[in-house]
């Protein structure tokens, strides 16, 4: 087989991929026309009344923009700081354990919730939460009130990233595990031999050798600021907690599916789409000068 009949085996392997990302992910592009259109189903894309930016204009107009916009931000960027911190540790104190089948017991429980979908966790977590559910009941047996804490804007943002948490922090932990396993165990053999400790060790050799990823990690993530995690939240929330838990892609949702302002909905999700793409820029150009990361 010559090379040239190689690849065009690879590229008819690739066909049905492609195919599918054209129709599914490109030819839909065109639909942001109505963003600037006060869009009626009945009138179609070609009659509906061109309207320019002022679907654009009346976002940032409602206070529903800045809402959105608020919230959107805070929990995406308390997840990424979270994302960083608690891998970080757990990776730490994992990599400490000495007895294998331990260290792979609890692996393997802490891997699990990530291969879980929200569907089911949510379940989980709303019944926990419930006025029923353990929290309440381990709460009364200490003489404190019972918290309704999926109908308070106080507690859902910390709901929130607190069962984000729970359900990626063990899989996230993977890539720190695989950095600690790449540094030369001689460094913490030369600094054993001039009496340093386990903190000691800790504090100048893994932690500096584990810098590198860390604002790696960090500075990728930049990208995901404008996404707080639809599936979560659309399982989880409710209209008490619009105020704080109510995001970008719930507001695109419930606007447009349920409340039927197509170009309204399209012109957010549009304007989102943009400054997700600016932000995706700028992180890979911070990744490739402080972490001399690139792909291309």
């Amino acid at each position: 087989m010559n090379v040239k009949s190689f690849h065009k085996h690879y590229h008819l392997m690739l066909l049905p991929g492609v195919v599918l990302l054209i129709v599914f992910h490109v030819v839909p592009m065109f639909g942001i026309v109505i963003a600037f259109q006060d869009f009626k189903i009945g009138r179609g894309i070609w009659n509906s009344e061109w309207i320019g930016l002022e679907n654009f204009a009346y976002l940032f107009e409602i206070r529903d923009g800045k809402v959105i916009f608020f919230n959107t931000v805070f929990i995406a960027l308390s997840k990424i700081v979270a994302h960083l911190v608690v891998p970080l540790v757990f990776a730490l104190l994992l990599n400490e354990v000495r007895m294998m089948a331990v260290k792979r017991w609890v692996q393997t429980v802490v891997y699990l919730p990530h291969f879980i979908s929200w569907v089911i966790l949510a379940g989980i977590v709303i019944d926990m939460l419930s006025l029923g559910g353990i929290v309440n009941q381990t709460l009364k047996s200490l003489g404190f009130e019972p918290i309704l804490f999926l109908a308070s804007n106080a507690w859902f943002p910390a709901i929130v990233v607190g069962s984000d948490i729970w359900k990626e922090f063990g899989f996230a932990a993977i890539v720190y595990l695989a950095a600690l396993a790449g540094i030369n165990p001689s460094l913490y053999e030369a600094a054993e031999m001039d009496g340093a400790g386990r903190f000691q060790q800790l504090l100048y050799i893994t932690l500096p050798s584990l810098a590198s990823t860390v604002v790696l990690l960090g500075t990728l993530s930049i990208g995901n600021i404008l996404n707080a995690g639809f599936d979560q939240i659309f399982n989880l929330y409710n209209p008490l907690v619009y105020d704080s838990g109510d995001i970008i892609d719930t507001y695109v949702y419930r606007v447009g599916l349920v409340q039927a302002q197509y170009g309204f909905a399209t012109a957010v999700s549009l304007l989102k789409s943009a400054i997700g793409f600016v932000l995706i820029v700028i992180s890979y150009r911070l990744a490739y000068k402080y972490a001399n990361y690139r792909i291309f």
